[in-house]
């Protein structure tokens, strides 16, 4: 067993290691942020849309606690003890991208069916207008970063922020259609196309999940 003095005795580049757990971080923070914003104000406009939208925040924020926890410090790390966190880390992120697919199948299908119309919502139109300003530069820095770390936890990570940049997009789209011309369907439409790519990249992850290589 061979001991790792340092995060680049075991391949990681100690800068890229913090960069990840940074990214990791702001990814929490904002989906919390996020979410407790979405709720509030879905609530107060009665906007199921938009409920919905802070829900995803909080399972989102799930991935996030995950990449905290593969890339803070830890003490005499060797070769097979960053394997198996990077092995452990790929398949929990999966499971979040699944448990992410399920409720996203969940809100819509109660739409279609019940015909939850998401109501107009200047609120909400900006929350979505933020998310799509910040993910895909986040998403952009994951992927490099997990390129450098060679990690697959946090490219499936990054895919999960271009999920969240996805549902932003059907939440504004499905608001604006619905405000301009009645047609409440687009977002719950939206929503099952992005929940089968969710469960294709959370099955992948799990059955692929390439370890660290040290």
């Amino acid at each position: 067993m061979v001991e790792c003095d340092s995060d680049c005795a075991c391949g990681i580049d100690p800068s890229q290691r913090k960069r990840a757990l940074h990214l990791s971080y702001f990814t929490v923070f904002y989906n919390i942020v996020e979410g407790i914003v979405s709720i509030f104000f879905g609530l107060l406009a009665g906007s199921i849309a938009l409920v919905s939208f802070g829900m995803d925040s909080f399972i989102e924020s799930l991935s996030g606690s995950v990449m905290i926890w593969r890339f803070r410090p830890h003490e005499s790390t060797t070769e097979e003890r960053e394997e198996a966190l990077e092995h452990t880390a790929a398949k929990l992120v999966g499971i979040t991208l699944i448990i992410l697919a399920v409720y996203v199948v969940y809100e819509s299908v109660n739409k279609l069916r019940f015909g939850e119309e998401p109501d107009p919502s200047i609120p909400g139109m900006a929350i979505a207008l933020a998310s799509l300003i910040v993910m895909p530069i986040l998403f952009m820095e994951k992927r490099k970063t997990s390129a450098a770390v060679k990690s697959r936890s946090l490219l499936a990570d990054a895919r999960q922020t271009l999920a969240c940049l996805l549902l932003s997009v059907a939440v504004l789209v499905g608001l604006t259609l619905n405000y301009l011309f009645g047609f409440w369907q687009a977002d719950p439409i939206a929503g099952l196309f992005i929940a089968a790519f969710l469960v294709f990249e959370g099955i992948r992850t799990i059955r692929e999940g390439e370890l660290c290589e040290c």
